[in-house]
């Protein structure tokens, strides 16, 4: 994080800005894999890590208009025979792809795509990658029974719009449409939030709409809510639902000084140190009460010491390193099966805690943005973790630093002056193309934050950057919103 003036960027904390060729492994982490009674070290140490490699850009070549060549049809009975051919070729294969996608093996990792606008199939938008699955031929998605292995086929069916609205999806159409409030209750509110992976419904209420919504079956309270929904066109009292599971994004203290300076109690309540044997590795946001995100990157998956639950303490509530209070333990690991090393694609983890956090004035989960929720260019946000702010000492900074970012377009973000092409839509760029303002070293699967209606929403995770505070280097972060089916999907699963 950097400590330093605004106008002054700091020193990297890469060796290299960019490689051209990838090196063995994509990050700055701090060395891992200390042998049985030996001391961690008092400060964590990092090795060198690097950005993705980068990709060279694509030139475009001057298109030529390919002269007709003569007597390709010399006759007309020549000309209809080479066309029936390709049709009955044309035909045959589309009826191949037909049975393949009707009785081959389905999967539930297949990249299922939703409008934005009315819920209905789009291969426009984003895709939603959910986590690996077995699933046998002729499994619904959210039909209400589980067919897979895991599950995963009834674990992403319900999301949230802007204003909390409750959107599930349908097994008929694969539709998501909001719910009419009609014979809603506390109790409905309550199950949907434990199938998605909280411990309580906080608050629910009505939104006024035209749109198509579903109706309420109660006959089956018992089942899951997408086996118990009809179309209805509109709502029959012209109200739908809307649902939070979780009070969030509340920021306890209101004064503060942006620009890389020392963070106050309560200025950022879902900031958490992840420590490894005793030394801070990165950092973390809470939730809810009982699930921590951060970086993948941060558990190396060839490295088995590195998620062994055991080995991690979890600690809230503190803006110093050397007034710590008393951990958080971790049950589970849950690194994205998507995450790929070379691309630094989908980089984010999910820890389950061994018990629920108690929140309080110091301890506070940020929100999860809406599947449709989009902060623009420009708008103002914020980072904040225990990175380092010495020049090239690779010693994590023992207070916790804060600092205003703006949001940078991927296209600008991806020009070949800045990264390249480098940036996915799993992904978004925040900092100042000038420098002077970013994540550092120590910082990652820590928060990026933007407010909005009154709180905060978690829209980044610290992900990787090329050096720090660096002209045209911005920091980069896994983009929440694209991984949001990932995140619900493997709480829902942990919590059964």
């Amino acid at each position: 994080m950097d400590k330093h003036d605004p106008d002054t960027p700091p020193p990297p904390y890469y060796s290299v800005a960019v490689h051209t060729q990838p090196p063995l492994r994509s990050y700055e982490e701090v060395v891992y894999g200390l042998g049985p009674g030996v001391m961690p070290p008092s400060q964590p140490r990092y090795i060198p890590r690097y950005s993705p490699s980068v990709v060279a850009p694509q030139v475009s070549q001057p298109s030529t208009i390919p002269k007709k060549k003569k007597g390709c049809c010399e006759s007309k009975k020549r000309c209809i025979g080479v066309s029936l051919s390709v049709l009955l070729l044309l035909a045959l294969l589309g009826l191949a792809i037909w049975l393949g996608v009707v009785y081959g093996t389905r999967s539930a990792t297949s990249a299922i795509h939703y409008d934005e606008h009315d819920g209905s199939d789009d291969m426009k938008t984003q895709s939603a990658v959910l986590p690996k699955d077995t699933c046998p031929n002729n499994t619904v998605i959210c039909d209400g029974k589980e067919d897979c292995q895991h599950g995963t086929d009834e674990a992403y069916c319900v999301r949230f719009g802007e204003g909390n609205s409750l959107q599930v999806r349908t097994a008929t159409d694969g539709r998501f449409l909001p719910v009419c409030n009609q014979g809603w209750d506390n109790n409905e509110a309550m199950q949907i939030c434990k199938q998605q992976g909280f411990r309580n419904a906080y608050m629910t209420g009505a939104i006024q709409s035209d749109s198509i919504g579903l109706t309420l079956n109660n006959s089956t309270r018992s089942a899951p809510i997408q086996a118990r929904v009809n179309v209805s066109s509109p709502c029959p009292n012209k109200q739908t639902v809307s649902l939070q599971c979780v009070d969030c994004g509340k920021q306890q203290a209101t004064s503060r000084i942006i620009g890389g300076t020392v963070a106050k109690m309560g200025n950022w309540p879902w900031q958490l140190s992840l420590q490894f044997r005793g030394s801070h590795v990165c950092g973390g946001v809470l939730i809810s009460p009982d699930f921590v995100l951060s970086a993948a990157h941060c558990f190396p998956r060839d490295i088995s010491a590195a998620l062994s639950p055991q080995n991690w303490r979890v600690y809230g509530g503190t803006v110093s390193l050397n007034n710590l209070p008393a951990p958080y333990l971790v049950e589970k690991i849950i690194v994205n099966e998507n995450y790929d090393t070379k691309t630094n694609d989908q980089d984010v983890v999910l820890l389950k805690l061994t018990s629920p956090v108690t929140f309080n004035d110091k301890v506070q989960p940020a929100c999860l943005p809406a599947y449709n929720q989009n902060f623009v260019q420009g708008t103002q946000c914020w980072t904040s973790g225990f990175g380092t702010t010495q020049a090239s000492s690779g010693v994590a900074s023992k207070d916790l630093m804060e600092v205003s970012v703006d949001i940078i377009d991927t296209q600008v973000c991806n020009s070949r002056d800045v990264y390249g092409g480098l940036v996915t839509n799993y992904m978004l760029c925040a900092g100042k193309l000038n420098g002077g303002k970013d994540s550092c070293q120590g910082d990652s699967g820590g928060p990026l934050v933007c407010q909005g209606e009154n709180r905060f929403y978690l829209v980044g995770i610290t992900s990787w950057g090329a050096g720090c505070g660096e002209k045209n280097k911005p920091g980069v972060y896994t983009r929440v919103s694209s991984v949001l089916p990932w995140i619900y999907t493997s709480m829902h699963r942990a919590m059964v």
